[in-house]
């Protein structure tokens, strides 16, 4: 395995409930009140419907596609959800900083850097909306393909911590075969005081519909005594997938996507609002005037 290199689930295609649109001349993210899955491939349109997309579309009422049914790759619930406080640089589309609350490693002049995580409300980087949560989810949709994934990418709170939630609920009272639940991610709106009123959406992961969690129970240990009976061993897959995401030096799956994701990460009405674009060589002077300033105050 190559050093520095990290390794996720081979991914299929892409879970989204927005896209972009171009208005007055610039590119803006719109959300939209229901799942796409699309391919890898994108053209100028946009991204490539997956085949799998008309074929679920085709099975809801109205053509709406609200819910998907999954199965989750791993028992392990930090396998399937990868979530970190980071900030992108948007020239590039590369991260420049990734935290949990806790520590963080930080892209500098020097290298690569661990440093303490205040969160982004308390960091001095981060202000202006600099830095968000940012989350992945791999989910297996084809079983034709039981390895291949399809990767939800949020930066929405409700979405992130429901979903968070939700692995970790199922993965304890299933005692721990999470991988054999009979799954399905739902799209739910709801409204705050920071929507005015207007719905919002958020992704939310249920059992499928017409099963009972003792239903569900029942269904996970039969398909384990039979993964187990064919030599499937689900436990080394964990192993090994956590290995795959330890071999990085620094965290980043986004490969050549980078850009496409940062366009989505960062709105142009964000940037107008904000009036600063940041770049990796900004963040490491914001960094050190921090610093700076921290030190002057204690003295």
């Amino acid at each position: 395995m190559i050093k520095g290199l990290i390794i996720t689930p081979p991914v299929l295609g892409r879970i989204s409930i927005g896209k972009m649109v171009e208005k007055n001349g610039k590119r803006l993210p719109e959300k939209d009140d229901q799942f796409t899955i699309t391919s890898q491939i994108h053209s100028k349109e946009g991204w490539v419907k997956h085949p799998l997309d008309e074929q679920l579309r085709a099975k809801t009422p109205n053509q709406k596609l609200r819910s998907i049914p999954v199965r989750m790759l791993f028992d392990d619930p930090d396998l399937n959800l990868r979530a970190e406080y980071t900030l992108f640089d948007r020239q590039t589309g590369r991260p420049v900083c990734i935290g949990d609350g806790e520590t963080c490693q930080r892209r500098t002049g020097n290298g690569v850097e661990q440093h303490a995580c205040p969160s982004p409300d308390l960091c001095p980087l981060a202000q202006g909306g600099q830095c968000k949560p940012y989350a992945r989810l791999y989910v297996n949709l084809d079983e034709q393909d039981e390895l291949g994934s399809f990767v939800l990418r949020t930066t929405g709170f409700n979405s992130i911590r429901t979903l968070t939630a939700r692995l970790r609920y199922y993965h304890a009272a299933v005692n721990g075969l999470l991988s054999c639940l009979p799954l399905q991610l739902t799209l739910r709106g709801k409204s705050t005081s920071q929507s005015y009123g207007t719905p919002i959406y958020y992704v939310d992961l249920t059992l499928r519909e017409g099963i009972s969690l003792q239903q569900a129970i029942i269904a996970a240990k039969q398909l384990q005594q039979e993964a187990l009976a064919c030599g499937f061993q689900q436990e080394s897959l964990d192993q090994i997938a956590r290995q795959g995401y330890a071999n990085a030096v620094f965290d980043r799956d986004e490969g050549d996507d980078g850009m496409r994701v940062v366009e989505e990460f960062y709105s142009k009405q964000e940037e107008d609002l904000s009036g600063v674009e940041i770049s990796s060589n900004q963040a490491i002077q914001q960094i050190q005037q921090g610093l700076q300033q921290s030190v002057s105050k204690l003295n």
